[in-house]
């Protein structure tokens, strides 16, 4: 299959095993969202996948060759990283900050035009950021510098985002906006993997859920599967009310779960 898959992968992190045989699959057109406690392991897993961290055991497949042969030039062009956090020391504007995501198709010292520039110009629009293009990104709010951090993976038109908590401190609006426009760009070919804390966006906006607890897979599937009841105790130690709208199921987490409910 096209697209990026890990089979049996295991990650130890000094002496710490941090994943311990995980199987997923991205394919194209399809909104993945990772979701899991604390310490559960999505972000070793999005870094892995990524490519920044070496597996102890398994393996991890682009295009059903292994990832780690290929050039880092091809794996630039094909998978985008957003990293967790919203820290930026550059001293560049918002647009040059989101052409850094042309870099794998320009020579050194060159700047975007034609095509290239016409892929940043629409990841500014699409992330409602091109009214901050000349402004400096270090004096941008965390949210305004997550939107253009995003912009700046959209620009580079990867086949796959690993996009870590890109709604992370965003109000309501925005969060929404970005989750819409991942569903966008998932239903135009894009293969998305996204973390996300807010069960509620998980549920409303995600093809496919993959819950991971203590390392491992739990749960990989349709959204009203993976947040079962059964689940969302075992995982996160919490009850939750549930419904649905607009033929979407949804969930508010309600109440925490005492060790003697957890049995």
């Amino acid at each position: 299959m096209t697209g990026l898959r890990a089979e049996g992968l295991c990650v130890t992190l000094g002496r710490r095993a941090v994943l311990n045989g995980v199987d997923l699959a991205l394919g194209q057109g399809r909104l993945v969202g990772l979701i899991g406690p604390n310490g559960a392991g999505k972000t070793t897993l999005l870094r892995a996948l990524a490519g920044l961290v070496p597996a102890a055991g398994g393996r991890i497949l682009l295009d059903e060759g292994p990832l780690a042969r290929t050039s880092r030039r091809l794996r630039a062009r094909r998978i985008a990283y957003l990293a967790q956090g919203q820290r930026v020391d550059w001293p560049l504007t918002v647009r040059r900050v989101v052409e850094l995501g042309r870099l794998p198709y320009l020579e050194p010292w060159a700047h975007p035009a034609g095509p290239d520039r016409g892929a940043v110009e629409r990841a500014l629009e699409e992330t409602e950021t091109a009214d901050l293009a000349e402004r400096p990104i270090a004096a941008l709010s965390g949210g305004e510098r997550a939107r253009v951090l995003l912009a700046r993976c959209l620009a580079g038109t990867p086949d796959i985002l690993l996009a870590d908590e890109p709604v992370s401190g965003l109000d309501p609006y925005h969060a929404l906006k970005v989750m819409e426009l991942l569903g966008a760009r998932a239903r135009d070919g894009m293969a998305i993997l996204v973390v996300l804390h807010d069960l509620a966006l998980a549920a409303r906006f995600c093809d496919r859920l993959a819950l991971l607890a203590h390392g491992r897979l739990l749960a990989d599937g349709a959204p009203a599967e993976v947040l079962s009841p059964a689940n969302l105790a075992e995982s996160y130690h919490i009850r939750a009310q549930f419904g649905e709208a607009e033929g979407r199921p949804y969930l508010v987490p309600w109440s925490r779960l005492d060790a003697q409910a957890r049995r």
